[in-house]
């Protein structure tokens, strides 16, 4: 294989989806866990009453079905596109736009089609970090070929790969870049403050049906993944970083299996310099290959912003707000670039480590997470418009109270677990939306 052909192909697929400014939009995904409303245990995929079903009831509200031979593994309707992770996680994404309000719309209109036919089934949506009951090996694998080849796969690998593939919930943010030095920019500010993303938005006091001994389990989980598609990509925040050091990281790592003319290929070890043939691709392959690595910030044809625990609306659409007003407006884009341009990767990792113990009173250099994450939110009020300031608040008003989503469940514990845990019930606030 042609190394330097595979680089370029990468670099030139980076380059072909810059936008133009006035063309940036905003992409998300939401994940969610399928639940007993009175156990809070997980609703598996099969059997009746099952996630399936469910999917199926959808068709009714105007979703299409999508399939993988006999089973139902997703929706499309419209703008939104619903999606099942490993352990039957449900996600939606909705097509990315520029304004919050119509990412808002799409979403409130997919909570009332779907809650109504949950309640039915005493059953619920909730959004936490890490599933608060069941426990990873009570949760059946979904019926998906990619899922078996990478739930054997990371048997020989990190401690934590399974708990990631069935037991965690994400929230994640797509953005765009105009050029390769907006990319860097915007990749290196992301980075460096990725501690401070995982501390405000952590969502998971419970771990495997028990309190967590750590914080931040989610981000514990992840680097005892695979380290080989895991925590920051490597070179993220030296000044020579770009496009081609981006393509140089995918290279130099196995994807696990490829997508080529439509069959998926387990190729186990192998890195992708050694199956990705340049002279014979297409590029939905390429694509493929690269949402085989889960950094904490992923470059596709966009930048995947991936530190964050699922948490529950409105919670969701501040953090939203906050990347926008920060990564869309060029003061302040400029702003984190001078405030995060001395921060390094041993920076990064330690505060971390340290968070795992510390929560949000972790250091980034001098400063607490918890700080640094009060300024950012103030710095991105000065970024969005007058009509979309207001999606900050519940962010800003947590903060300044010195709680993040961890906080507050821990503050209703002795009002036992379904109700400490109430607030991220998506029913409950369907109810009053």
């Amino acid at each position: 294989m042609d190394y330097n052909k595979q680089k370029q192909i990468i670099v030139d697929y980076f380059k072909n989806n810059e936008k133009k400014e006035d063309g940036f939009k905003i992409g998300v995904e939401f994940e969610h866990f399928v639940i007993d409303l009175d156990s809070l245990r997980t609703i598996s995929y099969y059997g009746k009453g099952g996630v399936a079903e469910t999917l199926k009831d959808m068709e009714k509200l105007g979703y299409d079905l999508v399939y993988e031979g006999d089973h139902i593994l997703g929706l499309k309707k419209g703008a939104k596109t619903v999606t099942l992770e490993p352990g039957s996680q449900l996600e939606l994404s909705v097509e990315a736009v520029w304004d919050i309000k119509l990412l808002e719309k799409e979403y409130i209109e997919f909570l009332k089609d779907i809650i109504p036919l949950l309640d039915k089934k005493n059953q619920g949506l909730i959004t936490t970090g890490y599933h608060p009951v069941t426990k990873i090996d009570e949760i059946k694998l979904l019926p998906k070929q990619r899922y078996d080849f990478m739930f054997d796969y990371f048997k020989t690998r990190g401690s934590h790969a399974h708990n990631m593939m069935k037991g965690t919930a994400a929230l994640q943010f797509a953005m765009d870049f105009k050029s390769e030095k907006d990319y860097v920019k915007k990749f290196r500010v992301v980075n460096a403050l990725s501690p401070v993303l995982f501390a405000i938005f952590e969502n998971a006091y419970y771990f495997e049906g028990e309190v967590c001994a750590k914080h931040n389990i989610r981000s514990h989980i992840w680097v005892n993944c695979d380290s080989d598609r895991s925590g920051l990509v490597e070179g993220a925040l030296e000044d020579d970083f770009g496009y081609e050091r981006y393509a140089e990281y995918i290279l130099n790592r196995p994807p696990i299996f490829i997508n080529k003319d439509g069959e998926e290929i387990f190729t186990g070890r192998k890195k992708v310099r050694e199956v990705f043939d340049p002279e014979n691709y297409q590029v939905e392959e390429l694509e493929h290959i690269l949402t085989m690595f889960f950094p904490d910030v992923r470059t596709k044809g966009y930048i995947e912003i991936r530190m964050m625990d699922a948490v529950p609306y409105p919670l969701n659409f501040a953090a939203m707000a906050l990347f926008k007003g920060l990564i869309y407006d060029e003061d302040n884009l400029e702003k984190l670039y001078k405030y995060t341009k001395d921060i390094t990767i041993e920076d990064v990792d330690k505060a971390k480590a340290e968070m795992l113990d510390l929560g949000m009173e972790a250091k980034l250099r001098d400063k607490s997470l918890l700080e640094i994450g009060r300024y950012i939110t103030r710095l991105s009020q000065e970024g969005l418009s007058p009509e979309e300031v207001h999606y900050l608040k519940p962010l800003g008003d947590m903060l300044a109270e010195g709680l993040n989503p961890y906080e507050i469940t821990k503050s209703k514990v002795k009002l036992g677990k379904k109700e400490a845990l109430s607030w991220c019930i998506l029913n409950n606030i369907v109810e009053e939306l």
